[in-house]
């Protein structure tokens, strides 16, 4: 069990730690859609770190959430369309 959580984990890391160097906050997005596309963006990258924080402590399947959770609001602002991702339907859920 122990190292399928491993698995998973470094998975999402690699997975969301390449989201978030693609996401894009379009220039085009009204003020309010702007603001939530950056508490969207700040979200995730909170949820990512914290992710990395408690993997360090030895918490892995509290960095598994977290580094989820991460994922989720990525997958969720690009579905909303508050981010470019480029009609990437392999690394977020746009489809």
């Amino acid at each position: 069990m122990q190292q399928l959580i491993e698995q998973k984990l470094q998975k999402y890391f690699e997975l969301t730690s390449k989201a978030l160097k693609k996401i894009k906050i379009p220039e085009n997005l009204d003020i309010n859609s702007k603001k939530s596309a950056e508490d969207f963006f700040d979200l995730a990258k909170r949820y990512f770190d914290d992710a990395g924080y408690f993997e360090k402590k030895g918490d892995l399947v509290n960095a598994y959430g977290a580094v989820v959770y991460a994922h989720a609001f990525l997958d969720a602002g690009a579905r909303l369309g508050f981010f470019d991702v480029g009609k990437d339907n392999e690394m977020f859920m746009v489809d």
